[in-house]
This record gives C-alpha cells, sequence and structure tokens, in this order.
C-alpha cells in the first residue's frame, strides 16, 4: 500500500516539459483549450498554427507522433458523429467527391474534429510528461477544491487495494462453482458488487479515523503545497505556449 502510484499514459523522460512543475503545466494545459474552443471554426489557418504549438511540446517532451495518434483513438465516437453530420446537418447543400453533404454539417464536423483532437492531444501530452500524483499535487497548489483532490488522492491510493479485493472475490465465487457467463448467476455477482461496496466503505472508515489520530485536519500536508512549486521563471517559460495560442485565437476572432 505504500508503494507509488503511475499510470498508463506517463512516459518517464528528463526533458524539460518533464521537469516544470505540475501546476504551470496544468494551467497552460487549460487556457491553450480554451483558446481552441475559441477559436472560430472557420479559421483553418488558427487550428494549423495549433497542431504545429503541439507538435513543438511534443517533441520538447520527446513523446512520439505514433504515441500520441494511437493513444488519441479514444475520440473516435466522437469522430463518427463528426462524419454523420454532414449526411444528416440541414441547410445549404454542396456536392463533395459526388455526394450531396450539407455545408453545416461539414463546418459542424471541422469543428468536432478539429477542437476535440487537439483538446485530446494536449490533455495526452499533460499526461505524457506528469505523473498521478503531482497531476493531484498540481491542482491543490491552484487552489482546486480540497474535497476534490482528497477524493482523487484516496482513490488512487486505495484502487489498486480494491481492485485484489474484487479479483479475491471473483476467485472465491469461481471457485464455489459460480459462472458469470451464464444470466442465473447474476444474482450472485451482483450480491458481489454490494459487498465490495461495504467493505470499501469499512476501509474508508477506518483510515479515516486512523488519519484524525495522526493529527488530520482536512487538509493535505504543507509539503504538497511548499516544496517544488514553481517559481516566476518557470510560469513564463510555460506562458509561452498559451500566450501565442490566445494571439493565435483572437486574431482568428478578429479577422473572422
Amino acid at each position: 500500500m505504500g508503494a507509488g502510484h503511475g499510470h498508463v499514459l506517463y512516459r518517464e523522460s528528463n526533458s524539460p516539459v518533464h521537469r516544470l512543475p505540475p501546476e504551470v503545466k496544468i494551467a497552460a494545459m487549460v487556457v491553450f483549450t480554451i483558446a481552441v474552443v475559441a477559436t472560430p471554426r472557420e479559421a483553418f489557418w488558427a487550428f494549423g498554427a495549433y497542431a504545429v504549438l503541439v507538435a513543438v511540446v511534443a517533441a520538447l517532451a520527446r513523446v512520439g507522433p505514433r504515441w500520441l495518434l494511437s493513444r488519441a483513438l479514444i475520440e473516435v465516437p466522437f469522430v463518427l458523429f463528426a462524419i454523420a453530420l454532414p449526411f444528416l446537418g440541414s441547410g445549404d447543400r454542396v456536392e463533395v467527391l459526388g455526394l450531396r453533404l450539407s455545408e453545416d454539417g461539414l463546418h459542424g464536423a471541422w469543428n468536432i474534429l478539429a477542437k476535440g483532437t487537439l483538446g485530446v492531444l494536449a490533455s495526452l501530452l499533460l499526461a505524457a510528461t506528469t505523473t498521478t500524483r503531482d497531476l493531484i499535487v498540481g491542482l491543490d497548489r491552484l487552489h482546486c477544491p480540497q474535497v476534490l483532490t482528497q477524493i482523487a488522492t484516496f482513490m488512487l491510493r486505495y484502487l489498486d487495494v480494491l481492485v485484489g479485493e474484487a479479483r479475491r472475490m471473483r476467485v472465491a465465487r469461481m471457485s464455489r462453482g459460480d459462472d458469470p457467463r451464464f444470466l442465473w448467476q447474476l444474482r450472485g455477482f451482483a450480491a458481489g458488487i454490494g459487498a465490495l461496496f461495504l467493505r470499501a466503505f469499512e476501509r474508508g472508515e477506518r483510515v479515516y479515523l486512523a488519519m484524525l489520530s495522526r493529527g488530520y485536519n482536512g487538509r493535505m500536508p504543507v509539503v504538497w503545497q511548499g516544496e517544488g512549486a514553481a517559481s516566476v521563471g518557470q510560469w513564463l517559460v510555460a506562458a509561452t505556449v498559451p500566450v501565442l495560442a490566445a494571439s493565435i485565437a483572437a486574431t482568428a476572432v478578429v479577422l473572422s
């Protein structure tokens, strides 16, 4: 239980992006995403500029395009929805490759694909260069509500414990002849879920009481906020990308 928790998206490296404090990377990603979303969909050049910014950050972080594109497949459901828009949209029709497509639908599909892809790539770069613990530390330093950061901390802390508990319960059920492939045994599966919830609740209560006995007062230790916090220089370095993105978005709005 004392082992550190990583995640499958994090890529160990000593790149300049990895060395930045987590709070500046989170803030930069959020501002970049807001700039992308605020950009008019007709400003095609602006999305090309955003893609260049993402590529530069990926190169600095030593994250390859193959890794990024393979993980970006998570947006496939949105891509399928975007593909359907030109066929289902109303308004004026244009002919593309022999097909009569909605002009508004085409713009809507492009809007979803461009902004969604850039947002996913930015999030993947953040996850690839920041450990799960550092993400929570960064949110805490950015004054995210303590309730949210503490829930996330406890979830990550004991997720492996609960997964192990569920695995042991499944082995116990299987050893007693349970086979979840049959519909008439779903009742046993549901009962196992309820038992797991009760065990998790009881374990959480014991952990909470143990924390109170050790001086817990509703906030994380001060070391989370102090040691390793971003300096002014690091904030200025990390602000390069969001400032450029905001400038591109402002220019696109003015020209549109």
